[in-house]
């Protein structure tokens, strides 16, 4: 008996949003955009792109609705669609969780290195009346113990 495998054809990148991010230079424009809008001249020079391909992935983007377009004159200006983004931020949302708990288990167990790695004080520190005892390695200058003001 053999081995079968289904091949899937891929999602087209227009049939929604989350397949319209998966290009990275997508991601890099919207980013982009979320600051401003813009006109695509400005994208291509901030992002060091080729206007044609900024052009292709701009309307990829507007397919999906991730990205508005404006005219302005003869200018053509983009900006972010932030509703169309909601379902992006909620999905990546559900993984918050996950990796706010990966990030405390960081967090813990670099305090417990702290804390293995930290000397002890020994027992004349601790009875030290003096709460902030001298430092050898960083010498406080002394005060001079005559109080008489010097003549010029």
């Amino acid at each position: 008996m053999g081995m079968y495998f289904l091949l899937m054809a891929r999602a087209s990148t227009t049939s929604d949003a989350f397949n319209a991010v998966a290009e990275p230079r997508r991601r890099e424009i919207l980013i982009y955009l979320a600051a401003a809008e813009r006109p695509v001249g400005e994208i291509v020079a901030a992002l060091g792109l080729e206007q044609p391909s900024v052009s292709k992935h701009l309307k990829v983007l507007r397919d999906v609705g991730l990205v508005r377009m404006r005219c302005q004159g003869r200018q053509k200006l983009y900006r972010t669609n932030a509703d169309a983004i909601r379902p992006l931020h909620e999905w990546a949302g559900t993984f918050e969780r996950y990796w706010q708990h990966q990030l405390n288990r960081v967090k813990e167990r670099a305090e417990q290195m702290v804390r293995q790695t930290a000397p002890e004080p020994d027992a004349q520190e601790l009875n030290s009346p003096n709460p902030n005892p001298p430092n050898p390695a960083n010498p406080q200058p002394s005060k001079p113990a005559s109080t008489e003001k010097e003549k010029p």
